[in-house]
């Protein structure tokens, strides 16, 4: 199970998965019989989501490859009629660049459906992101076209085209924009601007002042005709046709970590706040009723409503936690009945599952970091386990109270494991997120490092036998591990990991721009104002101070960060003598979405453990 998505009308449930890579997409007809499936084929399917009763649309991923070492992922959508027929590529007719994401941003609510939709326009061969502008020489620039795409034939008609500065719309249920965001390619400021009622010039609503503010807005409400934002710690209702902010939901220290919408209503109906698990404020009480029925049918689980009829007579919801692989349900509401519709991890069912609970320690300085500590199911209260210390990615997220398959691998083979907070993770409020600016090679790794003497002195392991294990900024910070502190770890393992920064940045510089607003962000979260700088924090510059065995696995499609990255860190390892292996991964991504891959790192991670750091 990959995803699901339930029809406007409750009958029909779009199914994505399989059990290879050759995903299926199944439509099941609820109360009926049969089950048609489309067979996907050697693709990376992403996501379902219906337009109207009477189309799928299918979201693929594809990459397109510039040499031996550089490669480019964009998505596509397909429609797929009930009987699981595919029906027509959406945008087929748009003149955009082949190499450009496309997302869908709303579906109109007249019938026949039709799917609102976003893509950069070529203006003269230049092409981009949705973030961001890629410059070329000679280029007169792209603009970011808002189309009506037609499921039934997937050709579009072009609503709006917006400006330089254009990077996102949201529509209303009539499929007419409403609010448009912008950054100044200059400046890289973050504005909103919206059309009260759907009439009139644009009017710019909010002005977040920087890049990093596009964060705090929230998203575009059609029943109030407001945009909601954070402003002052707080989130807040701004009405597009101006007036008083007003404060949504109740105070709480942090920002919400997202929104919970009702696509068929066009609004939020609840607010996600983060902590050991996800905790709703519920601004529809109807909703907020049936999250709490299914809340207390799954005790010790995390319930995510995934979607709803527009009658909200039956509901989508994935129920997981830590020792529970995600399961997917529907909800009958009259019925008061749960039925299973499939699971993402069906090999595993009863087996054992490690323990997960929350701790807290201090850092060095004082500030308080939370973590999820995973026991090997069995674990005697006094044993001294080896432990793994596994941050993150990122390093603008956080772990959260779900199923996270590495973890329960680990500690399926006798591993504590540790998943750190550390300063700079999301959802623990401004300041804590703020902290870790600069910090990628300095205190992001002493929170980890903290971690490790606290459960040293709660008896829990033994701090002899202790490795890091991570993916992306995880994978960075085992490398930072095995070479800012050598003696720390008796190995270290990175997954699509970065190895230089200085090189890092000239290769996002070279994909979006030296002056895009993103490659500044990532310049600001580094805190690097000098060359000197990048090379203190840069593993691949500190190559000659390892002295425990390095693991790095890479995808060769990784187009977050480059497989370069691993190749640059083995190049002087290898230079430097120093032991390591490296695999990489054919025709895989940053986020090893083939089965066949995952299995490899697994087992390629299983030996490299076994034999550095035994269990037993």
């Amino acid at each position: 199970m990959v995803d699901a998505a339930i029809a406007p009308g409750g009958q029909r449930v779009a199914i994505l998965g399989g059990a290879t890579d050759q995903l299926i997409i199944s439509i099941a007809t609820i109360d009926q019989p049969g089950l048609p499936k489309l067979a996907l084929g050697d693709v990376e399917a992403v996501s379902v989501r219906w337009a109207g009763n009477d189309f799928v649309l299918a979201r693929i991923a594809y990459w397109e490859s510039f040499g031996p070492r550089a490669s480019v992922r964009y998505e596509r959508s397909i429609s797929v009629a009930p009987d699981a027929k595919p029906v027509a590529r959406m945008l087929e007719n748009a003149d955009t660049s082949r190499l450009l994401n496309q997302p869908v941003i709303g579906i109109t609510e007249a019938q026949p459906a039709q799917a609102m939709m976003l893509t950069l326009i070529e203006n003269g061969g230049a092409v981009g992101t949705q973030d961001t502008r890629i410059k070329r020489k000679g280029a007169s620039g792209v603009s970011l076209g808002l189309w009506k795409v037609n499921p039934a034939t997937g050709r579009g008609q072009l609503v709006e085209r917006g400006n330089d500065d254009t990077v996102g719309y949201s529509v209303d249920l009539a499929g007419q924009p409403r609010v448009r965001l912008d950054i100044d390619e200059i400046n890289h400021r973050f504005s909103v601007f919206g059309k009260s009622q759907g009439r009139g010039a644009w009017t710019q609503v909010w002005a977040g002042g920087s890049y990093e503010s596009r964060r705090n807005y929230y998203g575009y409400s059609e029943p109030d005709d407001s945009i909601y934002v954070a402003q002052a710690g707080r989130l807040v209702r701004m009405p597009l046709a101006g007036g008083a902010a007003e404060p949504l939901g109740q105070p709480n220290a942090a920002l919400p970590v997202g929104l919970v919408w009702d696509e068929h209503r066009n609004t939020a109906i609840g607010i996600a706040m983060s902590g050991e698990r996800t905790t709703y404020d519920w601004l529809d009480p109807e909703v907020g009723a049936v999250a709490g029925v299914l809340t207390r049918a799954f005790k010790q689980q995390e319930v995510s409503l995934a979607g709803w009829s527009r009658d909200r007579s039956r509901f989508l919801a994935r129920v997981a936690g830590p020792a529970s692989p995600g399961v997917w349900y529907l909800y009958d509401r009259s019925r008061k009945e749960v039925s299973p519709l499939a699971d993402e991890y069906p090999e595993l069912k009863g087996l054992p599952m490690g323990v997960t609970r929350w701790i807290t320690y201090k850092a060095r300085d004082g500030l308080e970091i939370p973590a999820y500590l995973t026991l090997p199911p069995g674990a005697k209260p006094d044993e001294k386990l080896p432990l793994i210390v596994y941050p993150h990615g990122g390093p603008h997220a956080r772990d959260v109270y779900d199923f996270d398959y590495v973890a329960q691998f680990l500690a399926s083979r006798g591993y504590a494991v540790l998943q750190p907070q550390f300063r700079g993770s999301w959802g623990f409020g401004d300041a804590f997120e703020k902290a870790g600016q600069g910090e990628w090679g300095g205190m992001m790794q002493t929170d980890l490092l903290d971690g490790v003497s606290a459960l040293e002195a709660l008896g829990h392991i033994d701090p002899k036998r202790v490795c890091i294990v991570g993916a992306s900024f995880g994978g960075y910070a085992a490398l930072a591990g095995a070479t800012l502190h050598p003696d720390a770890y008796r190995c270290a393992a990175s997954i699509a990991g970065i190895s230089d920064l200085g090189l890092f940045i000239v290769e996002g510089a070279r994909i979006y721009g030296r002056d895009s607003a993103s490659v500044d962000e990532l310049r600001q979260d580094l805190g690097a104002v000098s060359s000197e700088r990048l090379i203190a924090q840069s593993p691949a510059r500190h190559a000659s101070d390892v002295r425990v065995p390095v693991l790095m696995i890479h995808g060769d499609k990784d187009t977050v960060v480059p497989p370069e990255q691993s190749r640059r860190m083995s190049e002087v390892l290898k230079a430097a003598g120093k032991p390591h292996e490296l695999i990489i991964l054919e025709d895989e991504n940053h986020y090893l979405t083939k089965a066949a891959n995952r299995i490899r790192m697994l087992e390629a991670l299983e030996q490299f453990l076994a034999k550095n750091l035994p269990a037993s």
